[in-house]
């Protein structure tokens, strides 16, 4: 089996997953290699697992070796793929759309859904936040601006009939990377926070945080695309073979990964200790689990309400948006889907 090495580039902020790093193999040749990135957080459990057991590298042909990147931003993954330097990779749809539309249809397609859900309202215990309607005057935190939970908060305002303080509504919005909403949080300074897991469960389970409520539960049928597999047109097109392993892998995990709960957290656990220097404890992985669902379906329709929301907000420049091809068409989960 083929060997990486760690190379680590970017600085830890509070030593928990909010790093940027490098996981490089070496000067093997592109054509020998499929470049992967993704994020040391528990949504990203497919690549994380299925690098960690070896699955994907089983399905491949021998001469190819896997290339992992990590990251700690969807942004950064889609300015590395428009660099040439990544292959496919696993980011939010917030990117995955983005980063189609910004190519112009070209570039970036959607090949499959990694995880479902995964996000939730948590209340600080002092804000006496108990519903929508005492939302008026408080400060609510999110990710950064356009990411998925910024365009659900912005979103959920809007249908309550609430506008942020930017545009002369009464609810400050404050957007800023979950490490920082997390020392908010432990100061008292925010009264809310629209956050993903791992964040949601520490800010309940460390901080004394509400869950006021999960955003899964605003959805058809309960759930909604979070994480998304993206490939770089070219190299999909040019090593069809190699994709359909890789995918064929990736469903194999995730039907995995939902019968095996108590080993995933030991291997997410064992992943974090020593890429990031620490982990997080058993009932955080397992609470941030119980609120995600590990799934290989894409969730299209949750894809394209998301575009809407996102453009309704502006986040999509003045020329509208259309989604047509983001599909790409060797994916065998969306002819499933389709079927």
């Amino acid at each position: 089996m083929k060997f990486t090495k760690v190379i680590i580039v970017g600085i830890p902020v509070l030593a928990l997953i909010f790093v940027a790093l490098v996981v490089n193999s070496g000067d093997v040749s592109t054509q020998n290699k499929i470049r992967v990135a993704y994020f040391p957080n528990i949504g990203h459990a497919i690549p994380i697992v299925g690098i960690e057991r070896g699955v994907f590298q089983q399905s491949l042909p021998q001469n190819i070796q896997i290339e992992t990147r990590l990251f700690d931003s969807g942004p950064q993954v889609v300015e590395s793929i428009f660099a040439d330097s990544i292959d496919i990779a696993y980011v939010g749809p917030g990117p995955a759309i983005n980063a189609f539309l910004k190519s112009e249809g070209h570039d970036v397609k959607i090949l499959s859904g990694a995880a479902s859900g995964g996000a939730s309202f948590v209340v600080h215990p002092d804000s006496r936040i108990d519903s929508v309607d005492d939302f008026d005057g408080k400060r609510i935190a999110a990710p950064q601006i356009g990411n998925t939970q910024d365009v659900s908060l912005r979103n959920y305002l809007s249908e309550n009939g609430l506008t942020p303080a930017e545009k002369g509504g009464s609810v400050v919005v404050l957007n800023m990377p979950n490490p920082d909403i997390y020392t908010l949080f432990t100061k008292g300074e925010i009264d809310a926070a629209w956050v993903p897991e791992p964040w949601a469960s520490i800010l309940v389970l460390e901080l004394d945080g509400k869950r006021l409520f999960t955003e899964e539960e605003l959805w058809d049928d309960k759930k909604f695309a979070s994480v998304v597999l993206i490939g770089r047109e070219t190299y999909v097109k040019e090593n069809p073979e190699i994709v359909q392993k890789w995918l064929e892998s990736h469903r194999e995990i995730a039907e995995w990964i939902s019968e095996n709960p108590v080993e995933t957290r030991i291997i997410f656990s064992q992943f974090m200790k020593y890429t990031m220097g620490r982990s997080l404890s058993d009932s955080v992985i397992d609470e941030s689990l119980n609120h995600l669902q590990i799934t290989s379906d894409p969730i299209m329709p949750s894809i394209t309400t998301f575009a809407k929301r996102a453009d309704d907000l502006g986040y999509l420049g003045r020329d509208g948006y259309n989604l047509d091809g983001i599909w790409l068409e060797v994916n065998s989960n969306v002819k499933e889907q389709e079927g």
